[in-house]
């Protein structure tokens, strides 16, 4: 099993690239993880901001078994971006969620983690790198 795709002729800048977008990518992970299991859990607190939110406490299960389908797509590298898609659209919907009650802070986790995954995927995957670039210096004349 091969998790890291880099030929063993790529420069050591890009073997580190990859080594550490899996390492960022943990974090996407870890939080999304850590919300799904209070979700199967009935955690109080997690159902008691579910409740102030406005979603029923049944969705719970629902919505844990969605975080884990698009944590299990984006950590295959085949389907890492499919994966990434739909978690972005999943926290996404949390941040509207929040928004609509006037919580602003709790904004900073979803926004945050999904920004966080797509910039550990940029870093795992050449390909998404070509087609995404940073240009340094675009704005200069």
């Amino acid at each position: 099993m091969n998790a890291v795709a880099v030929p063993a002729g790529e420069p050591k800048w890009k073997r580190w690239l990859v080594w550490a977008g899996w390492v960022v990518s943990l974090y996407p992970v870890f939080v999304v993880c850590t919300s799904a299991h209070w979700k199967l859990t009935h955690n109080p607190f997690y159902v008691k901001m579910f409740s102030q939110i406005g979603w029923p406490e049944s969705a719970l299960t629902f919505l844990a078994c969605l975080q884990l389908g698009a944590i299990i797509l984006y950590i295959f590298p085949s389907t890492a971006v499919l994966g990434a898609v739909i978690l972005t659209g999943y926290l996404g919907g949390a941040i509207a969620s929040y928004v609509r009650i006037e919580y602003y802070y709790p904004v900073t986790v979803p926004l945050s983690t999904a920004m966080v995954a797509w910039l550990g995927i940029w870093m795992r995957d050449e390909r998404l790198r070509a087609l995404l670039p940073i240009r340094f210096g675009a704005f200069k004349k």
